[in-house]
This record gives C-alpha cells, structure tokens and sequence, in this order.
C-alpha cells in the first residue's frame, strides 16, 4: 500500500545570482513497510527531496501524495500531519537540553493532546524498547552520542508515525554508535513494519535497506 510519494518533483535556488536546480522531475514512491534510502554526494539535494516529502518545504513543481491524498506544506492540515503521521530524525539531534529523554520523547505526543501524564508512559515504554530504561531521567549532555540519536528516534515513533524520514542520522557518530543506530532502524523496520526514508552518504550501510535510490544532477535513480 502506498505511503508516501513524489511525482515530478522540482526544486531549484537562487545562489549568487545563478539558479541551481536541484532536483529535476523527480519521481519516488515509498509503501509500507519499506526502508528506502537515498544517497548522493553532498550538496545533490537530497535534504531537499526529504524536507518535500515530509511537508517542510515546496516544490517549484510536481505533487506530493500521502496515503490516498495529495498535499503540500501550505495546507492548512499540514502542521498535524507532520506531528501525528511524520517522525522526523536528523543528523543533530536537536533535542532539549534541559529536558530529561524522557521528557524530550513525550514532547510531540503533549503537543498533539494527550496528557502529559500518559505521554510520559508511553515514552518511557519507548525508550525501554529501545534499550534505554535506565536512562529516562538522563539530560542530553549526559548521554553518549548514540544515545542521544536513539532518543531523537524515539521521539520520531512517539506518535506512532506512519512514516519515519531520517536525514543523515548517523553522519555525526563514530562506526560503533553508527552502527548502532543502523541496526535500530533495521529492527523496528523488520519488526514494526515501520517505514523508514533514510538520507546516507553511508554506501554501506544503505545496502540494508530494501530499496536504495542515488541522487545525481537531480535525477533519483533506483541502484537496487
């Protein structure tokens, strides 16, 4: 069933007075239960084509559609979509800091209307699942770097997304922390059924996933 796609998708920038297009009728569609990821060099757009799809940009031309409906970050569901169906990772981990992990998971789950109370159960259940129960009360700067991704990631599950869009999320971890948040994804892809779209310069580690497109001069090109 399809979960997400893009048609057609175009995107360029005015720099120094030249247009870059970076992306260029562009076409990808994700279903559910895949893991897909994206490669390219630096700078090809693939943060770009990431931030459409998940509603925190426009493109110039083209259509997003997610599920059955197409949409665009000016509709005006556009804000709840992102919170209740969207989870969101990034290579910073852009959490509080002076909030404990759990507190930082329960978050978007406080701010689509639950409770703080259950919210907060819920997270620590998360975290649990994750490996880090004994750390619920543990402030970012007290965390090791794959720690705090893994609790970026489960802030992105919280809500229980239908679509998880992870941008370069290991691209600030060493090979072992790196490794380690690969093998997460991987898991709750295998036994979530949850979705993943991944941004990687990691050749590597992108041969997991089920579906690995490259990003090259605009063009997205299925590689396997």
């Amino acid at each position: 069933m399809l979960c997400i796609a893009g048609y057609n998708l175009c995107k360029s920038y005015n720099d120094s007075n030249q247009n870059i297009q970076v992306l260029r009728d562009s076409t990808l569609e994700v279903n559910e239960g895949d893991l897909v990821c994206i490669t390219g060099q630096s700078g090809c757009g693939k943060s770009t084509l990431l931030h459409i799809l998940g509603l925190l940009d426009a493109p110039d031309s083209g259509r997003v559609v997610f599920g059955d409906r197409e949409i665009s970050s000016s509709f005006p569901e556009a804000p709840s979509i992102r919170n209740k169906e969207l989870g969101f990772v990034f290579q910073f981990h852009y959490l509080v800091e002076d909030l404990t992990a759990k507190e930082n998971v329960a978050l978007p789950m406080i701010i689509s209307g639950i409770s703080s109370a259950k919210a907060q159960r819920e997270a620590s259940t998360l975290l649990g699942s994750l490996g880090l129960g004994s750390r619920l009360h543990s402030y970012p700067n007290q965390l090791s770097g794959g720690e705090q991704q893994r609790v970026s990631l489960a802030r992105a599950l919280i809500n229980r997304p239908r679509i998880v869009l992870a941008d370069e999320p290991t691209g600030n971890l060493d090979p072992e922390h790196s490794a380690e948040v690969w093998q997460m994804m991987q898991k709750l892809n295998k036994d979530r059924n949850q979705t993943f779209v991944i941004v990687t310069h990691d050749i590597e580690s992108a041969k997991l996933a089920n579906l690995t497109y490259n990003l090259a001069q605009g063009k997205l090109n299925l590689l396997s």
